[in-house]
C-alpha cells in the first residue's frame, strides 16, 4: 500500500514580496512603482522581489533576462535571497547561460549570507555532484544548516538521507524526526513520508490512525501519493472507518494529481460500482490513462476489458498489446495473461 521514502532533491526559488492576486489594479501598480523606485535607490530586497515578479510574470511582462539582472543587483547589494535565486537561474539556464559552477557559487554566497534556501540548494548540488564534487556528507551538512534555519525542504532531504543512510549513519528515528520537522514547516512530502513511517512502524511506533492523519495532511496540501494511500486506507478500513465513497474521492484526487495508481484504482471502483456509479467506459478510460503513463496495473486492467469487451469493443489483439506492455513494465501478471491469451490457454 505504501512506498518507502525515496531521495528527492530539488532546487527552489526563494520568496520575496509579491503582488497580491486580490489587489485592485491601481494598488498593484502602486506597489510595482514602489518596488522599482526602491530598487533604483539601492534597496536590494526590493530588487529581489521585483526579479521574482518578472520571473513569474505577475503584474509585469514575463522576462527571465530582466529577472536574472535584478537578482544579480540584489545579490551584489547584499541580499542573500537574490544570490539564491540567481543560483537557481544559472542551474536552470533561465535568463543566463546554464552554468552549474556559477549556480553553486551563488548558492554558496546565499548560504553564507544567511539564506537557508541557498544552503538547501547547495546541499542538492553536493548530493548530485552538480557544479561541485559529489559529496553526500557535505550535502547532509548543508541540509542540516538549512533545516536548523527553518527551511522545510532541507529537513525533508535530511530525513531521507537518514532513512537511506546516505551521508549520515542510517537512523530511522532521526529520519522520522526530520520528516516531522519538514511536515511542520509545510513540506507535504515530509508529511507523506511521516505517514509511511507510522504505517510501517519505522522510526516510530506503528500507528495507522496517525498514518492516515499525515496522509490526509499531505493530500490536502497537494501530494497525490498521500491521497492515494488515504484512499487505500478508506477502502480497507485501516486507521479510518471503511468507506468506499471516501476511497473513491481520494483516488480521484490522487489521479487528478498525477498518481497512476490512483487512476487505476478509481477505474476498478467504476468497473465494480463500488463507492461510485458503475460505468465501464469511464473505467476503461482511467485504465488507459494509467497505462499510457506507465502503470502496469492499469495496462493489465485495460487488457482485461479488451479481452472481455467491457467499456470497449472486444478485441484480443488490443488485449495482447496491453498485456504485453504490462509485461514489458516487469509485471509478472501481465506476462502470464499475455501467454494465456496468446496460446489460447484458460
Amino acid at each position: 500500500m505504501t512506498v518507502r521514502p525515496l531521495l528527492h532533491t530539488f532546487m527552489v526559488f526563494g520568496v520575496g514580496v509579491l503582488v497580491s492576486a486580490g489587489m485592485k489594479p491601481s494598488e498593484a501598480a502602486d506597489q510595482l512603482q514602489h518596488l522599482r523606485a526602491a530598487c533604483e535607490k539601492g534597496m536590494a530586497a526590493s530588487c529581489n522581489s521585483l526579479g521574482l515578479l518578472h520571473m513569474k510574470g505577475e503584474g509585469v511582462k514575463h522576462d527571465d533576462i530582466r529577472a536574472a539582472a535584478l537578482f544579480r543587483k540584489a545579490c551584489d547589494g547584499g541580499d542573500a535571497g537574490g544570490c539564491s535565486n540567481l543560483g537557481v537561474m544559472y542551474a536552470e539556464g533561465m535568463g543566463v547561460p546554464q552554468d552549474d559552477v556559477q549556480a553553486a557559487a551563488f548558492s554558496r554566497k546565499a548560504c553564507d549570507g544567511g539564506s537557508m534556501r541557498g544552503c538547501s540548494n547547495l546541499g542538492v548540488m553536493y548530493a548530485e555532484g552538480t557544479g561541485v564534487p559529489q559529496d553526500d556528507a557535505q550535502a547532509a551538512d548543508f541540509y542540516k544548516q538549512a533545516c536548523d534555519g527553518g527551511d522545510a525542504k532541507g529537513c525533508y532531504n535530511l530525513g531521507v538521507m537518514y532513512a537511506e543512510g546516505i551521508g549520515v549513519p542510517q537512523d530511522d528515528v532521526q529520519a522520522a524526526a526530520f520528516s516531522r520537522k519538514a511536515c511542520d514547516g509545510g513540506s507535504m512530502k515530509g508529511c507523506y513520508n511521516l505517514g509511511v513511517m507510522y504505517a510501517e512502524g519505522i522510526g516510530t511506533q506503528q500507528d495507522d490512525v496517525q498514518a492516515a492523519a499525515f496522509y490526509r495532511k499531505a493530500c490536502h496540501g497537494g501530494n497525490a501519493r498521500g491521497c492515494y494511500n488515504l484512499g487505500v486506507m478508506h477502502a480497507e478500513g485501516i486507521g479510518v472507518p471503511q468507506d468506499n465513497f471516501q476511497a473513491a474521492d481520494f483516488y480521484r484526487k490522487a489521479c487528478d494529481g498525477g498518481s497512476l495508481r490512483g487512476c487505476s484504482n478509481l477505474g476498478v471502483m467504476y468497473a465494480q460500482g463500488t463507492g461510485i456509479k458503475q460505468d465501464d467506459v469511464r473505467a476503461a478510460n482511467l485504465y488507459r490513462k494509467a497505462c499510457d503513463a506507465g502503470d502496469a496495473k492499469g495496462c493489465i486492467n485495460l487488457g482485461v476489458v479488451y479481452q472481455v469487451g467491457r467499456g470497449v469493443k472486444q478485441d484480443d489483439a488490443e488485449a495482447l498489446k496491453y498485456y504485453g506492455k504490462a509485461c514489458d513494465l516487469r509485471e509478472p501478471k501481465g506476462c502470464a495473461h499475455y501467454a494465456k491469451l496468446k496460446t489460447g490457454r484458460r
